[in-house]
């Protein structure tokens, strides 16, 4: 079970996991909730150079259409392609299977992120 106050998380709601200089990102379980039963996932090559609040991919639900942005400048290390097999996994295990992609970045660079609290007062509000 991920420690879920040992995330960061963007008001675009997506949450990162820095292990080092990778950032592991997927989308949050609120986001997953609102998107509804996703169907389809498009994530960037390897390799990609991604800049912070730019979309870098697509997220499609049964509901809507959503998008998937970088919460940090770097270059997609790894893409989750269970997930893309399989898009169900964001909405069972948004925080776990379910993640997306994998950034390497700047050391530090995740530390202006909200902290889990600040992202649940954005939830809740």
């Amino acid at each position: 079970m991920t420690d879920l106050n040992s995330l960061r998380y963007t008001e675009e709601h997506e949450w990162v996991a820095v292990d080092g200089t990778t950032a592991t990102v997927g989308i949050t379980d609120y986001a997953a909730d609102k998107l509804g039963d996703v169907v389809f996932v498009e994530l960037p090559a390897v390799g990609t150079a991604v800049t912070a609040n730019a979309v870098v991919g697509e997220i499609e639900s049964t509901k809507s259409v959503g998008e998937l942005y970088a919460p940090l400048d770097g270059t997609i290390v790894e893409v989750n392609d269970a997930v893309v097999d399989d898009p169900s996994l964001v909405n069972s295990a948004p925080f776990e299977s379910g993640w997306l992609v994998k950034i390497e970045v700047a050391e530090g660079a995740a530390d202006a992120l909200l902290d889990r609290d600040a992202y649940v007062a954005i939830t809740e509000g």
